[in-house]
């Protein structure tokens, strides 16, 4: 049927522009596509009425052709008004509407006969334009309604509402999650990129002042993969390496202070390749050390290397340790993080739990650490590692 309609609107369309070029050269009466042709001894003998009867004479032969070829097309559009017409009966809403105004303008174009004048031209102008619009919606329709059959061919089921609306909100939460591992979590602006397990790739700073009886540390960490000591960072003078230490333990946090044997770890609540924040403090006096994961308090130890002093003029390494195996100390690659860190800052105090809550909610990495600062203190990167936007 639709494809019925459009033929329909198509033979309408080129039978008016026929029409109205035919009925612009009938507004003159006398057709100026033809000429009678004189020999020199026939200009001779007729005088000037004569000429001027002949032409009429030809002229009104002509204009009786084209009346009745005029008259001919008209019945032919009539039959195809009709047919267009019982198509429309059988279809609805806007493409029904869009037939009638056609078929009206083409009518009037053919009821004026050979009167047109500009508003006519205005008219077919319309109707031509109207035509066009209609065979591109028809096209669209009709593509519509094969794809809505091959649907139904290969019986597609719809879900239900409720799974819909869950499906669809799985997905949002997942791309929402998806977007935020790809981006610097707090709002910084630069990352440090540790590409991979390397002893050659590794970030120091040399704080200005260490000597601490007290410190909170906090740091943004997205690891690749962890094993069962993953180095996160480090500081150790040449008496002893192992001041200070946070490295994990694959899902696991440690933080070490003042050797292996003092330290406080939180269980299975990190996951490879999510950027989570990590939090730890510890005091001398009582000797209370406690590890916060993603603005949580998960553990919390006392007596950790109590009456302790972190001594200064040590080295604080990202993503590697010094250890004390041979003389100048070395690397070891199965000690290395590859991943990312950012926002590492480090007081001489214990942070209340408040402060510690801001380090993870605020949105423009402002917060900084009165020893190391990030943002203002220089980190250096070595080997292959870098700074990342």
């Amino acid at each position: 049927m639709l494809r019925h309609l459009f033929v329909c609107t198509i033979w309408c369309l080129s039978s008016a522009l026929t029409i109205a070029v035919q009925v612009q050269d009938l507004d003159n009466q006398i057709l100026v596509t033809g000429e009678v042709t004189l020999t020199d001894c026939q200009v001779k003998d007729l005088s000037r009425w004569d000429k001027v009867m002949t032409m009429l004479e030809n002229s009104h032969m002509r204009q009786n052709m084209l009346l009745q070829y005029f008259e001919e097309v008209k019945a032919e559009l009539q039959a195809i008004k009709d047919d267009v017409g019982t198509v429309a009966e059988n279809t609805s809403g806007s493409c029904s509407d869009c037939l009638s105004s056609l078929t009206s303008h083409v009518s009037s174009l053919l009821d004026s006969k050979c009167q047109p004048d500009l508003t006519v031209r205005k008219d077919v102008e319309k109707s031509v334009t109207l035509s066009r619009d209609i065979g591109e919606r028809l096209e669209r329709i009709e593509n519509a309604l094969q794809r809505w059959d091959e649907a139904a061919q290969n019986k597609v089921e719809c879900p239900e509402k409720g799974e819909a609306e869950t499906g669809s909100g799985a997905l949002t939460l997942h791309l929402q999650e998806w977007i935020k591992q790809r981006q610097i979590p707090s709002g910084c602006d630069v990352a440090l990129l540790f590409p991979m397990r390397s002893p050659k790739i590794y970030a120091s700073v040399h704080p200005a002042d260490m000597s601490l009886q007290a410190f909170t540390f906090c740091v943004w960490t997205k690891v690749t993969e962890a094993l069962e000591r993953t180095i996160v960072f480090s500081y150790g003078t040449k008496r002893n390496p192992y001041e200070i230490q946070l490295y994990f333990n694959q899902q696991s946090p440690v933080l070490v202070v003042g050797g292996d044997k003092n330290k406080v770890s939180a269980e299975n609540v990190l996951q490879a390749g999510k950027w989570s924040h990590v939090c730890g403090t510890w005091s001398s006096e009582d000797g209370k050390a406690t590890l916060w994961v993603n603005g949580e308090n998960q553990a919390t130890n006392d007596g950790v290397a109590q009456g302790h002093i972190i001594p200064d003029r040590g080295i604080f390494q990202l993503g590697q340790e010094k250890n004390g195996c041979c003389v100048g100390g070395g690397f070891d690659e199965s000690l290395s993080f590859s991943g990312k860190i950012t926002g590492f800052n480090l007081w001489d105090k214990v942070l209340s739990d408040e402060d510690i809550l801001k380090t993870v909610t605020e949105l423009d990495c402002s917060i900084r650490g009165n020893v190391i600062g990030w943002g203002t203190t220089e980190i250096l990167p070595h080997g292959g590692a870098q700074y990342i936007h």
